[in-house]
C-alpha cells in the first residue's frame, strides 16, 4: 500500500513540475445587464513550460464556478505568452463578490516567493453588483504586467489604469496569493537599497533600487471609488526581471499636468533620450486613444539615442468627466545586453466651457435668468447658483463648478441641453425685496460633471407691491366657509416712475394651495390703507386656496400693474387614520417662513380646544388614541418674513378636520436568513421582528414566499398562523435545493407587511469522486461510485491511463465503473480523470469542472477503509 501511495505522490509532483508556468495576470469585468457581467482573465505564462491551459476555472464568489475558454494566445518576447479567457455570469442578486482564478503553479525561481515552483498561482478581483449605483465596469490596465530592471538603477512601473466610467482610482501594494486566494506564506516585497513604494494617487511603482539579480513578483491593488465609496478592486500580479548590466536606462521628458477646455487643441512633442546612444522605442498608453468620439493620437517613434512622438488631441464634449485622463509614456532601449525602460505619466483634465449668462430680470417676487444656447446636446442641463451680493470670484482654468469659498448655493436645476432660461422663486424662504442677488450657472453632464462657471450677474427685486401677511381660515364649512386675508401696504410706491395714482387692489383666488388658475374675486379702490378682505361662502372643508393681491396704478394714460404680486395660500390640514393614532399632514404655499405649527384637538368634555403639541415640520402624529372614536383637529401657524422690515409674528389657522383611528397598519417586515442543509436536502428559513419608525411588531402570523430560479416570480409557499414562530424548514426535492425566499408579517386585522428583503441561496456543490477503489471481486467497494445529489443532472466523465489512453467515460452522475477496460480489470495504478458536472442552480443548469486521480487497487484484502473523498 505504501508503494502505491508513493506512486501517486510521485505522479502529482511530476505533473506539478510540468505545470510551473504562471508569471503574471489580472481579472477585469464588463457589465452587460443588471446582474450579468462578462469577465476577462488575462494571464502571462512561461512559453517553455509544458503546461498550456486551453481553459481556466473562474469562481464567482456566489458558490458557483464556470470553465472559461481561452479566446486568444499571443507569443511575446522573453518567453512570455499572453492568454485571454472570457466567460459570462449572471449573479443571483445584489452583493459584493470576489472573483477568483487559481492555477498550479508559479514559475521557478521567484526570489521573493519561497519555493515558488510549488506555489499555486491565484489572482482575484472584487465586484459590487448594485443597480442603484449605475453601471460598473472594472478599470482596464493598459500596460503589460511584466518589466525589466537593472541592479543599481531606480525602477519605475505604472499599470496604466483607465476607467471608462470615470470613477476615481487609488493604488496600494498587497501580497501575492496562492491557493483559495490566501496570501503566500513568507512572501516579502522585493529587497531594495533605499525603498520600494507605490504612489497611491498616480499608481507609480518605484523600486529604489534593486540590489540582486533575479525574478520578483509584486501585487498591485487598484481600487475603484464612486461618490466616496469603494465599488471594486482589481489585483494585478506582475513579474519584474532584474539584470546585472552596464546599460543605463533611457529617460523621458513629459509635460506637467494639463488643463484643457473642450475644443482647444493640444499639439506638442514628447522626447526620450538614451545616455548610451542605444536605439529606443517611444510609445504612449492611455484610454483617450480609444475614445469613440474624439480619440487622441501619439504615434510610436523610434530613433538612435533620441526619439520624439507628437501628441495630438482636441477634446470634445463627450470627453468631459470629473477625473483627469492619465497618459503613460514608455521608452524601451534596444541594448544588446538587456532592454531597459523608463515610464512617466502626465494627466489631462478636460473642462467644459463656461455658459454665457445674458440677463437676470426681476418678475415680482421671482427672478428670471436667461443665457445663450450652450451649443451641444451632450449635456443634461444646468445648475443654478445664487448668493447675496457680488462674489468677486475669478474663474480658475483648472476648476469646474463653483468652490464653496465663492459663497454660492445651488438653488435650482434646469433640465435639457437646449434650455436657455430659469425662474428663481426663492425656494421655501422666498426672495426678499431690497436685497442684491448674484447669480452664476454651470452646465451639467450626464455623469454629474459640471462645466466652468458662467459670468456673474446681479439684480434686486422691485419694491412697491403688496406683501401678504395672513391667509387664515375663519369658518370651516363645505359651502359657507370663509378665509380672512391681510396684506401689508406697499412701501416706496412714490419711487416708482409714473405710478402717481389713483390705485386699486385686485384680489384673485385659485383652488388648491398650489393652484395657478387665478380668478379675480374682488376690487378695492377706496383706500390704500384698507389691506384686509374676507372671502365668504366658499368650501373650506375639503380644499385649500391660493391668493394674490395686485396693486394697479390707474393714472390716466399710465394704467399698469405695479410689479408682480406675491402669492400666499391658506394652511390646509389633512388627516389619515392609523392604528391608535391620527396622522396629520399640512400643506402651504406662502412667501414667509413658519417657525412652528401648534396642534389643537377638541375636548368634548370641556368644550374647548386643547393644545396637544407643536412641530416645525409639516406633519404630526397624535398617539395614544382609541380606535373607532372620532377626533377633531385644527392647526395654528406662527411665522414671519426673515428680512429686515418684513412683517413678523404672523398667525394663521387651518380648517378643522375629523379623524377616526382604525387598525389599518401592517406590521414591520421581518429580517430573514436562509441556510441550506446539503446532507438532508432542506433549506432553513429564520426571521426576526424589529420595530421600525413607522411600523409595529404586532404580528399574528407570517407568509413565506419562494421561487426556484431567478426568472420566476415569488409565490406563496406557506402561511404560519403563529406570531411567535420564527423559523420554517423547507423540505425540498433533490432537484430544487436552490431558491429565493421572502417573508411578510400580518396582524390580527389582516394587514400584511411588505415582503422582507429577498434572500437567495444556491445549490451546494455536492459532487465528489473517491481517489481509491478496489475492484478485486470481493463484493466490497468493487465499483467507483461518486457522491452526488439529485441536483446533478449529468456529467461528462473521462478516465485516462498514465499513457493517455481513454479507459472509461460516462454521463451517469454516480459513475458506477467496475474497473474494467474492454472486459478486463485494469492493472493496479494511478488513473487521471476530467469531469464536467452539470448541476441545477438558482440561475438554471450550470456547469463546473473537476479533475484528479483515482488509485485502483486490485490486491486481495483491500477494503473501503482506503476510500478518500
Amino acid at each position: 500500500m505504501k508503494k502505491c501511495f508513493l506512486s501517486v505522490l510521485f505522479l502529482v509532483n511530476t505533473l506539478m513540475l510540468s505545470a510551473t508556468h504562471n508569471r503574471a495576470g489580472e481579472i477585469t469585468y464588463r457589465q452587460i445587464s443588471e446582474l450579468t457581467y462578462e469577465v476577462t482573465v488575462t494571464t502571462f505564462t512561461y512559453t517553455l513550460s509544458a503546461a498550456d491551459r486551453d481553459e481556466l476555472e473562474i469562481s464567482w464568489g456566489d458558490n458557483s464556478s464556470t470553465i472559461a475558454p481561452r479566446i486568444s494566445k499571443t507569443e511575446l518576447p522573453n518567453y512570455y505568452r499572453k492568454n485571454v479567457y472570457v466567460a459570462t455570469h449572471t449573479f443571483p442578486g445584489p452583493g459584493v463578490y470576489k472573483l477568483l482564478v487559481q492555477d498550479p503553479n508559479r514559475n521557478l525561481g521567484v526570489e521573493n516567493i519561497p519555493n515558488s515552483v510549488n506555489v499555486v498561482f491565484s489572482i482575484s478581483s472584487i465586484l459590487t453588483v448594485n443597480s442603484n449605483m449605475g453601471e460598473n465596469n472594472a478599470p482596464i490596465l493598459l500596460n503589460v504586467p511584466f518589466d525589466k530592471a537593472a541592479v543599481g538603477y531606480v525602477f519605475v512601473h505604472n499599470p496604466g489604469a483607465f476607467d471608462e466610467d470615470g470613477d476615481s482610482l487609488s493604488y496600494i501594494l498587497t501580497e501575492c496569493t496562492s491557493i483559495n486566494g490566501e496570501p503566500i506564506e513568507n512572501y516579502t516585497l522585493p529587497a531594495a537599497k533605499n525603498s520600494f513604494s507605490l504612489d497611491p494617487v498616480s499608481g507609480d511603482l518605484v523600486w529604489d533600487y534593486p540590489e540582486k539579480v533575479g525574478k520578483y513578483n509584486v501585487a498591485i491593488e487598484v481600487q475603484e471609488w464612486r461618490n466616496g465609496k469603494k465599488i471594486g478592486v482589481v489585483i494585478r500580479d506582475m513579474q519584474i526581471d532584474v539584470y546585472e548590466t552596464d546599460n543605463e536606462p533611457p529617460e523621458i521628458k513629459v509635460p506637467a499636468d494639463i488643463c484643457v477646455e473642450v475644443g482647444e487643441a493640444l499639439l506638442f512633442p514628447i522626447t526620450a533620450t538614451d545616455p548610451d546612444g542605444d536605439s529606443i522605442v517611444l510609445t504612449a498608453t492611455s484610454g483617450i486613444f480609444s475614445l469613440t468620439d474624439c480619440p487622441a493620437t501619439c504615434e510610436e517613434s523610434t530613433g538612435v539615442g533620441t526619439a520624439t512622438s507628437i501628441f495630438d488631441w482636441t477634446p470634445c464634449h463627450e470627453a468631459v468627466r470629473s477625473q483627469p485622463y492619465s497618459v503613460l509614456m514608455k521608452v524601451d532601449d534596444q541594448n544588446a545586453d538587456v532592454n531597459l525602460v523608463d515610464m512617466k505619466e502626465f494627466k489631462i483634465k478636460v473642462l467644459a466651457p463656461s455658459p454665457v449668462l445674458n440677463s437676470v430680470s426681476p418678475e415680482g417676487k421671482s427672478i428670471r435668468l436667461a443665457w445663450e444656447d450652450y451649443g451641444t446636446d451632450v449635456i443634461a442641463g444646468f445648475h443654478i447658483y445664487r448668493r447675496e451680493g457680488s462674489s468677486g470670484y475669478e474663474k480658475d482654468d483648472c476648476i469646474a463648478g463653483l468652490p464653496q469659498s465663492a459663497g454660492f448655493e445651488m438653488v435650482g436645476y434646469a433640465a435639457g441641453s437646449s434650455t436657455v432660461s430659469f425662474l428663481d422663486l426663492g425656494g421655501d424662504e422666498g426672495l426678499d425685496f431690497g436685497k442684491e442677488y448674484c447669480y452664476r450657472i454651470v452646465a451639467v453632464y450626464p455623469n454629474g460633471t459640471e462645466s466652468k462657471p458662467s459670468n456673474e450677474l446681479i439684480t434686486t427685486l422691485v419694491s412697491g407691491v403688496p406683501v401678504m401677511r395672513n391667509v387664515s381660515v375663519e369658518i370651516t364649512d363645505a359651502g359657507s366657509g370663509s378665509i380672512g386675508l391681510v396684506w401689508k401696504k406697499p412701501d416706496s410706491i412714490d419711487t416708482i416712475p409714473n405710478a402717481n395714482g389713483p390705485y386699486e387692489y385686485r384680489i384673485f383666488r385659485s383652488v388648491g394651495v398650489n393652484g395657478s388658475d387665478f380668478a379675480r374675486i374682488a376690487v378695492s379702490s377706496a383706500d390704500l390703507n384698507d389691506t384686509t378682505y374676507t372671502d365668504l361662502n366658499i368650501n373650506t372643508s375639503t380644499t385649500g386656496y391660493n391668493y394674490k393681491v395686485e396693486l394697479w396704478n390707474l393714472t390716466p394714460g399710465w394704467e399698469f400693474m405695479v410689479g408682480e404680486p406675491g402669492y400666499a395660500s391658506s394652511l390646509f390640514l389633512e388627516g389619515a387614520p392609523g392604528d391608535l393614532k391620527s396622522l396629520l399632514t399640512l400643506s402651504k404655499n406662502v412667501p414667509w417662513i413658519n417657525q412652528r405649527y401648534d396642534i389643537f384637538r377638541y375636548n368634548s368634555l370641556s368644550m374647548y380646544w386643547d393644545s396637544i403639541g407643536t412641530t416645525n415640520t409639516l406633519s404630526y402624529i397624535d398617539y395614544g388614541l382609541v380606535n373607532g372614536q372620532e377626533y377633531r383637529y385644527k392647526v395654528r401657524s406662527f411665522g414671519g418674513y426673515p428680512h429686515e422690515g418684513g412683517p413678523k409674528n404672523l398667525i394663521n389657522w387651518s380648517e378643522e378636520i375629523r379623524v377616526v383611528p382604525v387598525d389599518n397598519e401592517a406590521p414591520c417586515p421581518p429580517s430573514i436568513n436562509v441556510l441550506s442543509n446539503c446532507t438532508d436536502l432542506y433549506n432553513s428559513i429564520t426571521w426576526t421582528m424589529e420595530p421600525g419608525t413607522d411600523c409595529d411588531v404586532d404580528a399574528s402570523g407570517y407568509n413565506i414566499y419562494y421561487k426556484g430560479i431567478n426568472d420566476e416570480r415569488l409565490n406563496l409557499l406557506t402561511t404560519i398562523n403563529d406570531g411567535n414562530t420564527f423559523s420554517y424548514i423547507h423540505q425540498l426535492s433533490e432537484e430544487a435545493l436552490s431558491g429565493c425566499y421572502a417573508v411578510s408579517a400580518f396582524d390580527i386585522a389582516g394587514n400584511e407587511s411588505i415582503k422582507s428583503t429577498m434572500v437567495c441561496i444556491d445549490s451546494c456543490n455536492f459532487y465528489e469522486i473517491p481517489n481509491v477503489f478496489t475492484p478485486n471481486g470481493d463484493g466490497i467497494n468493487d465499483y467507483l461510485v461518486a457522491k452526488a445529489s439529485g441536483l446533478v443532472e449529468r456529467v461528462d466523465f473521462k478516465l485516462f491511463s498514465r499513457t493517455g489512453v481513454l479507459i472509461f467515460s460516462t454521463e451517469e452522475p454516480k459513475l458506477n465503473w467496475d474497473g474494467k477496460y474492454k472486459g478486463e480489470t485494469v492493472p493496479p495504478g494511478v488513473y487521471f480523470y476530467n469531469c464536467d458536472v452539470f448541476e441545477w442552480r438558482i440561475t438554471g443548469l450550470e456547469q463546473f469542472h473537476i479533475s484528479g486521480f483515482v488509485h485502483v487497487i486490485t490486491e486481495e484484502g483491500a477494503s473501503n477503509d482506503d476510500i478518500i473523498y
